[in-house]
């Protein structure tokens, strides 16, 4: 209290002066019009300066929940137009007619029809993921096929996922003949062009041009002889010099690969059988 009685008496003439000064800006603008609308015109400007500065620090303090709820209905919409993406490709898929050729040369073997699910294009050494495994009957070198034509050769499976080693794999070979020739050869992948390969090994004499088409030649278990693979685009002498090397633009599209199909081939197991028996025997003469 003494404190309180000592500040009024230390600063009593300060204060009475802002009080007597509160009363003349009151009487001021409470009597005088002009004075008045200039007072109710800063002042109305004072209360909306504070309130936008209050406006934009509540805002500034929502982000958080705001961006959250952005990025979820974000996340929504681009699994809803995923999945109408992929329902106007089934609806509108048009087949050409590489496609229904190959799936008419295929009529007779069963097919089981997959979806790529993971596809690598850039490395040497690419591999395709299918949703199809063990579970629907897919097993390890069984042949790959697209609307394309070849795919590549399952690898390794699982119960409900195949890997699959694609013509564009360095590891992959795969036996190919001209069409309408008897003559054959390996198409392998030289790691560059993702829709070129080349197939090795074909006589020199062979009558071969550019446009001639690429087929399986059905000297293996994995495919059927007249499989599509693609167009030759160009000819060139071999490593040794003793054969042709034809390039070979590849009729599978690897770049936009979503559809395919894995070859049950009804023979697969009898030829294994043969090639095992021939082996044991050869086997047992070199003893």
């Amino acid at each position: 209290m003494y404190n309180l009685i000592e500040f009024l008496r230390k600063y009593h003439y300060i204060i009475l002066f802002l009080i007597l000064e509160g009363i003349s800006f009151l009487l001021l603008f409470r009597f005088n019009h002009y004075q008045g609308n200039v007072w109710f015109s800063a002042a109305n400007s004072a209360a909306a300066h504070v309130d936008r500065w209050y406006a934009d620090a509540l805002s500034y303090l929502q982000l958080r929940t705001l961006n959250r709820e952005l990025t979820d209905a974000n996340i929504r919409l681009q699994l809803e137009a995923d999945q109408l993406r992929e329902a106007l490709l089934t609806a509108t898929h048009d087949s050409t007619y590489t496609e229904r050729t190959v799936y008419e040369q295929l009529k007779d073997f069963r097919l089981i029809p997959a979806t790529v699910v993971s596809n690598s294009r850039r490395r040497s050494n690419n591999y395709l993921v299918i949703d199809r495994g063990e579970a629907d009957g897919v097993r390890s070198e069984m042949g790959v096929v697209g609307g394309g034509g070849v795919v590549g050769i399952v690898y390794l499976t699982g119960p409900h996922f195949s890997l699959v080693l694609p013509v564009t794999n360095k590891k992959s070979s795969i036996s190919c003949r001209v069409r309408g020739q008897r003559y054959f050869g390996y198409l392998q992948w030289d790691g560059e062009a993702l829709g070129h390969a080349h197939l090795d090994d074909i006589p020199r004499y062979a009558r071969v041009k550019k446009g001639e088409c690429v087929e399986t030649s059905g000297y293996s278990s994995v495919f059927p002889p007249g499989i599509f693979v693609g167009r030759i685009s160009g000819i060139s002498n071999s490593q040794d010099g003793q054969t042709y090397r034809l390039d070979v633009n590849l009729g599978t599209d690897f770049a936009n690969l979503r559809d395919v199909s894995v070859i049950a081939t009804p023979y697969k197991a009898e030829i294994d059988t043969l090639h095992r028996r021939a082996a044991a025997a050869d086997a047992a003469l070199e003893e």
